[in-house]
This record gives structure tokens, C-alpha cells and sequence, in this order.
């Protein structure tokens, strides 16, 4: 599945941003989609995840409470809504899938096989 990540941007601290994750080529149906994020100099880590089909989400400490990660299914779209935001989560975003036919919320981003091009978001202090 083909992945188009957007949405990023410049952002103040304590405002908010929503990311968007649209599939082509196929549906997301039967795949798992995560957000990961990586800032210069630091590894890949992961922000979130959605299986798509039930529902089930699964978060990181860091964004836990401040960051949505949600579906629209007429729109075979993934969207990741930020709120309350820190200079810490600056970095690029990146959605990825997981799939077919899979329905574990992995943390791992060598386990998801399609990625997205990638958004910046960067917040100032």
C-alpha cells in the first residue's frame, strides 16, 4: 500500500497540529497503521498506532493523553491529532503499515513493511 503523510508544520508550544496518513493503491482494511517520528540526531521511535478494522490503539509514554490517533473509513485515512505540544516533538513524522492480515499494535518500526514520505513538524518554544 502506497502511504501519503501530511499535515506538518510550525507550531507554537501548547498548540496543536493534525497529521494526515491517506492509503492508495489498496484499503487499509486488515492492516495495522503507526506514526513513528524521528528527531536529527536520535533514532526512529514510535508515537502510535491503529488497527484498523477493530478499532484498537496503542500509544508511547511521551504522547500518551496529548496525541490521537484515529480512522475515517470513507476516506481510507489515518489521522494522528496533536494537542498540547512540546518542543520535544519536533521531528519528522512518518506513517507505516503493517499488513495484510495483521492485527498486533507492534512498536517496532522494523515491523511495519510500507512507509510514508515523511512530514515535518517542528515546535517553537
Amino acid at each position: 500500500v502506497q502511504l501519503q503523510a501530511s499535515g506538518g508544520g510550525l507550531v507554537q508550544a501548547g498548540g496543536s497540529l493534525r497529521l494526515s496518513c491517506a492509503a492508495s493503491g489498496r484499503t487499509f482494511s486488515r492492516y495495522v497503521v503507526g506514526w513513528f517520528r524521528q528527531a536529527p540526531g536520535k533514532e526512529r521511535e514510535f508515537v502510535a498506532a491503529i488497527i484498523w478494522s477493530g478499532g484498537s490503539t496503542s500509544y508511547a509514554d511521551a504522547v500518551k493523553g496529548r496525541f490521537t490517533i484515529s480512522r475515517d473509513f470513507a476516506k481510507n485515512t489515518v489521522y494522528l491529532q496533536m494537542n498540547s505540544l512540546k518542543p520535544e516533538d519536533t521531528a519528522v513524522y512518518y506513517c507505516a503499515a503493517d499488513g495484510p492480515f495483521s492485527s498486533l499494535l507492534h512498536r517496532s518500526s522494523s515491523e511495519y513493511d510500507d512507509w510514508g514520505q515523511g512530514t515535518q513538524v517542528t515546535v517553537s518554544s
